[in-house]
């Protein structure tokens, strides 16, 4: 077995194990906060957003790298539970899972209560929402976050590792920082966000697109990801739109945004067992995600 193939699986145990690292010691928290300190008055803001964009992504993959690199002095085992680890902070599946598993199973319980466990996984505004925009929501999120915060890192991870074991854990934890800072620089409104919001539609091209061969798989509709181009290019996001409609069309139901995007218009919204599949088709994905790495980084 492959240092990387041990890595894979390592993030994976962690990952089921605990499922998010506590937010005092989450180096994505951490990035957060330096992204955060750079959004700011800017004499010119495109220029900052750009240097930022370049720059804060590049740092923290040299430091990842280092890490590992540091780690690997010491054995091949040191540096693979340094990898592990570091890939396991870049990905969430676990949480995820239970996020959407939590909102689905509230919304017709308690509305409130799941339009306030809904802002964790969504931007939009909850609280006008009824259960069945709700539930939608919830599969939505979870439908383009295994996109963003799965099959990314680990496409990076899997690819980098051809390179080296360091290259593999800066590369995955280069795309995590590219998507956080989309998360919170890249809107169209943003005078910074522009740089942001361009790099992370290319890194995540090819990741959204495997995510929606992995649902159609997982719900075994593999004509779902045909059906999805139907749809696919109805959110403003040129990605996003890849995994959700085809978790439409897998679950032949309608995923909406009101005011936005109506994703397979001819269906209902999801019931509660519907959403529910919806959320277990992307914890099957994320598994099969996590195999398709660990064979990749074998060879």
């Amino acid at each position: 077995m492959s240092t990387a193939t041990g890595a894979v699986g390592l993030a994976l145990l962690f990952d089921l194990a605990i499922g998010e690292p506590p937010e005092s010691v989450h180096p994505v928290v951490a990035l957060g906060s330096i992204v955060s300190w750079s959004d700011r008055e800017w004499a010119r803001p495109a220029a900052a957003g750009l240097f930022v964009a370049v720059l804060v992504p590049l740092a923290a993959a040299l430091v990842a790298a280092g890490a590992v690199a540091s780690a690997l002095r010491y054995g091949l085992v040191p540096g693979t539970l340094v990898a592990g680890a570091i890939l396991f902070t870049t990905v969430s599946l676990r949480s995820l899972v239970a996020a959407g598993t939590t909102v689905v199973r509230e919304a017709d319980r308690d509305v409130t209560a799941a339009a306030d466990a809904a802002r964790a996984l969504v931007g939009r505004d909850t609280t006008t929402l009824g259960p069945g925009a709700i539930r939608s929501a919830a599969v939505e999120s979870v439908a383009e976050n295994l996109a963003d915060g799965l099959v990314g890192p680990l496409l990076a991870f899997a690819l980098g590792s051809f390179v080296g074991l360091p290259m593999a854990a800066g590369a995955a934890v280069w795309v995590k920082a590219v998507n956080t800072l989309d998360s919170m620089l890249g809107y169209r409104t943003h005078p910074m966000g522009r740089a942001s919001a361009r790099l992370d539609d290319g890194v995540a091209w090819l990741p959204a697109r495997i995510s929606a061969v992995l649902l159609a798989i997982a719900t075994g509709r593999l004509g779902a990801v045909v059906a999805a181009r139907e749809w696919a290019d109805a959110p403003d996001s040129p990605n996003s739109g890849w995994p959700m409609a085809t978790a439409a069309a897998a679950l032949d139901v309608t995923l909406v945004k009101p005011g936005a995007y109506a994703l397979n218009p001819g269906a209902g919204l999801p019931s509660e067992t519907q959403a529910l599949a919806g959320v277990r088709a992307v914890r099957w994905a994320g598994l099969l995600a996590f195999a398709l790495a660990g064979v990749v980084t074998w060879w």
